[in-house]
């Protein structure tokens, strides 16, 4: 399609009028996350092929690997297939699917921020009454998806070429084109509903069945080729088998996929007012039954609470079945077996694995307290928060809804990790749930920080993805690289006790749930200080 006949079709340039202004102010608005995320993604990637070179030296190592994966349908599930044994394809297969994941999710955040965020807020109706086109707002929230994903696939790259540089360049390319159909499918699911929650939800929702489509092709087949596995863009990058037979065909099913979903968007964008959808909202009751803050933060909240709850659950349920073939995938490969003892303690390798994986789900919990805290500001310069503050609410009851919210939540999510380990495993459910409630303290720590920014810098209160990133970069791929304990010492997780196996020490645990109180306390001091966004 050429642009004059996409401009016609578009209902022409000036529909796309105010575009470039609208890409510079996201991308201004986005100066923090997008670079957080993107360097997360980036440097999990990158950092791979040491580790991978330490933990498979030999030859003998890297076949043996690939017979431990033929014969494993749950680890297969869990990663996906592998291709080669060079360290380019071992690299794709280790972090390929979770790359690509995390491309996806970066993708639908910017979309949905930038499109239905700002008509929610009010914000698009302001600016649309200027010189700003009918399609430029959701053409600028698919290029700044762009520009992230962009540099996400220069970055990796550059970094992979020395691996191969087409190898390096068709699996960019694949991470790329994973996140661009989770753009333009967050588009879409933009114009279709009322509320950015629900976007945000139901575009996640398509990710998850994209992950499980693929996970049940995988553990099918061993070479990548059910239709299942086909059925998910996440099942397209893995089989452009980068580093390997290089299908860069592939690629055509992600500018295919973009190109459909883009139009759908561009169409239904054209047919609708701004601020209406065109799923209709259900109707509340007659008369309010909310009666106090707490209850609405919990209504605002309680949708996020159960989509987390669900998936903490099952990521329980998966990892715990693993569990027995972790010692058969380690097997006598002293270096993995040393990376699983060096992230979950050295105790038998089953309560390693155990201790590792958990200690993983609290990182990503982590994601979940920072999200839920910032709803606090979200609330505030959405100009929500200042009517109902107007009235008999006070600032600190307010807050305190969603606090406990998402202190509680998170408290919540290890304890259905746990259920869920226990339910997989079908073993040491007292030790294992101890285990899980172990990592909230650091976890309220990373919770505590956000209260904290938000109270007292509100402007740099997004700068708490910043910390929860760079904490579970260090958890994630610290252990791997041999990094120095004074460094990984850094993240609070890094002082808990390695359970179950280890012993338990109450002092550390007793000492970061001080250290989140007193900074909940003194970011609410701040809330209760300063002027409120208006």
């Amino acid at each position: 399609m050429t642009a004059t006949t996409f401009a016609a079709r578009t209902g022409g340039s000036r529909q796309l009028a105010g575009t470039g202004t609208l890409l510079r102010f996201a991308l201004r608005r986005d100066r923090v996350m997008i670079p957080v995320w993107v360097a997360v993604n980036a440097l999990m990637v990158l950092s791979m092929p040491s580790s991978l070179k330490t933990l498979y030296a030999t030859q003998a190592d890297r076949a043996d690997l690939i017979h431990q994966l033929s014969t494993n349908a749950s680890l297969r599930a869990l990663i996906g297939p592998v291709f080669d044994d060079n360290f380019g394809a071992l690299t794709a297969w280790r972090v390929g699917v979770y790359a690509g994941a995390l491309a996806a999710v970066t993708s639908l955040l910017v979309v949905v921020r930038h499109t239905r965020d700002e008509e929610e807020s009010g914000r698009q109706e302001l600016l649309s009454s200027g010189m700003v086109g009918r399609r430029a707002p959701l053409t600028a929230g698919l290029l700044a998806a762009a520009v992230a994903n962009a540099a996400l696939a220069l970055l990796i790259t550059a970094g992979l070429a020395t691996y191969g540089a087409a190898g390096a360049l068709l699996f960019a390319l694949g991470i790329f084109g994973v996140g661009m159909v989770f753009a333009t499918m967050a588009a879409i699911i933009a114009q279709l509903t009322e509320s950015a929650r629900l976007a945000r939800g139901l575009t996640a929702a398509v990710l998850g069945a994209a992950f499980f489509l693929r996970a049940a092709g995988d553990s099918a087949t061993t070479d990548g080729s059910s239709i299942l596995t086909w059925l998910s863009p996440l099942g397209w990058l893995e089989n452009t088998r980068a580093f390997a037979d290089n299908h860069a065909w592939v690629l055509l099913l992600f500018i295919a996929a973009t190109a459909v979903q883009a139009a759908a968007a561009y169409t239904l964008a054209g047919r609708r007012d701004i601020g209406m959808s065109f799923l209709p909202t259900r109707p509340g009751p007659a008369q309010g039954k909310l009666a106090s803050a707490g209850a609405l933060a919990w209504r605002l909240q309680r949708g996020s609470v159960l989509g987390w709850s669900i998936g903490f659950f099952l990521a329980g349920v998966i990892y715990g079945g693993l569990t027995d073939g972790a010692a058969d995938l380690v097997g006598n490969n002293k270096q993995a077996r040393e990376m699983f003892e060096r992230m979950g303690g050295h105790a038998a390798l089953t309560d390693a694995f155990l201790a590792s994986t958990i200690g993983l789900m609290g990182l990503i919990a982590a994601l979940y307290v920072v999200a839920s805290v910032l709803r606090l500001n979200g609330e505030e310069t959405s100009a929500r928060a200042e009517p109902l503050l107007a009235a008999a609410v006070g600032r600190l009851r307010w807050a305190a809804g969603h606090l406990t919210i998402a202190f509680g939540g998170a408290a919540l999510l290890m304890l259905l990790t746990g259920l869920g380990f226990a339910a997989g495993y079908g073993k040491k459910l007292g030790p294992i749930l101890g285990a899980c409630l172990v990592q909230v303290p650091a976890i309220w720590v990373i919770g505590a920080v956000a209260v904290l920014l938000y109270g007292l810098l509100p402007r740099a209160a997004t700068a708490a993805w910043g910390v929860a990133g760079a904490v579970l970069l260090i958890g994630w791929v610290g252990p791997a690289l041999n990094l120095p304990q004074t460094l990984l010492d850094i993240s609070p997780f890094g002082h808990l006790p390695k359970m179950p196996g280890g012993e338990m020490a109450w002092t550390p645990v007793l000492i970061l749930t001080a250290l989140a109180v007193a900074l909940v306390a003194a970011g609410l001091v701040g809330l209760r200080r300063r002027d409120m966004t208006t």
